[in-house]
């Protein structure tokens, strides 16, 4: 579904990518582990068109989407959630879901994707008129992820969904992360500062280091590997 081929990716003198290459089946749930400053969240930046390769093709369902601009690769079906969220603060959460349906022109599907987003996040239809700004940490990110989801997306990108999450909602957005894979059908590319969750969660797993893909494989095997599990899991 996704094909991510010998990419490279510069600030200005300094290499961010060197030269990564991996692929995402339709239906799966994938994740990029890795330190920090390893280029995780840069790899998701240049899929989704925020930054320019200085190398390489992003596949996308059989289309070179490397040089497209981020509205046209989310009109595509690929939808990114960013780290920190980036919800609007000054809007409501109405607002903020309209908003992630702003290329969609079916009022019918704009309505069954908002129900969609209020049947995973009950809180967000509590909260329906309260100032985006105003909601917690958790529920923050349930906007996020709900104002993806009215793009009716094909692929999910989600970048660090636990960070800034009081630990009593973490496993509650994991849940339905799985859940939106299951019964959505979406495929997803996790990018999670919880290795361990990360790779629970996930089928199939990358490991990257300064730039480059240091282990892939199952997710389940790389979670008994003892390289990775000194590295990465605290073991």
């Amino acid at each position: 579904m996704l094909s991510v081929s010998d990419l490279s990716v510069s600030y200005g003198a300094i290499s961010a990518l060197s030269g990564i290459s991996f692929t995402i089946e339709q239906g799966s749930i994938v994740t990029l582990i890795g330190g920090n400053g390893a280029g995780k969240t840069t790899t998701l930046r240049t899929i989704s068109g925020l930054l320019r390769p200085k190398s390489g093709t992003v596949t996308f369902l059989g289309e070179n989407i490397s040089a497209l601009a981020p509205h046209k690769i989310v009109a595509r079906g690929l939808c990114h959630v960013p780290e920190g969220r980036m919800i609007f603060s000054n809007l409501t959460v109405d607002e903020n879901l309209s908003m992630g349906a702003y290329l969609q022109n079916d009022a019918t599907l704009i309505a069954k994707n908002r129900d969609y987003v209020f049947s995973i996040f009950p809180r967000l239809k509590e909260r329906i008129k309260q100032t985006a700004g105003t909601l917690s940490g958790g529920e923050q990110q349930m906007l996020a992820i709900g104002r993806a989801l009215m793009s009716n997306p094909k692929f999910l990108m989600l970048d660090e969904p636990s960070l800034g999450i009081a630990p009593r909602l973490i496993s509650t957005i994991f849940e339905k992360i799985v859940e939106i894979n299951k019964t959505h059908g979406i495929t997803i590319l996790l990018v999670e500062q919880n290795a361990n969750l990360a790779l629970e969660v996930s089928s199939y797993a990358y490991c990257l280091e300064t730039g480059r893909i240091a282990m892939e494989g199952e997710s389940k095997k790389l979670r008994a590997d003892p390289q990775l599990k000194a590295t990465y899991l605290g073991g």
